[in-house]
């Protein structure tokens, strides 16, 4: 398994129960195809530096995860499907 650090925003009119809906619906995705999720950083509400699908804020939320190659590409699946999510970014940390 190799290290991964998920970096998401969610839509700003999201309130805090959905917004712990939403982590742990990535989280449960995560751990159904044998990764990990180490830790959950949720940095709350900011102002992003251009617009994204006509929204001028969002949920930033960092998750540090260790994953396999196979449950990456239904991560991904997963993610680009998901609504709340208007952006993420994967990237592979060094060890």
């Amino acid at each position: 398994m190799r290290s991964y650090e998920l970096y998401f925003i969610v839509y700003p009119e999201a309130d805090e129960e959905e917004l712990t809906t939403i982590i742990d619906k990535i989280a449960q995705t995560i751990t159904a195809y044998g990764g990990q999720v180490t830790e959950v950083n949720s940095k709350g509400k900011r102002k992003l530096a251009h617009p994204i699908r006509k929204f001028k804020e969002g949920y930033d939320v960092v998750m540090q995860t260790r994953l396999e190659f196979e449950g990456i590409q239904e991560l991904e699946r997963s993610l680009k499907l998901s609504e709340p999510i208007i952006r993420y970014l994967l990237v592979r940390t060094d060890e």
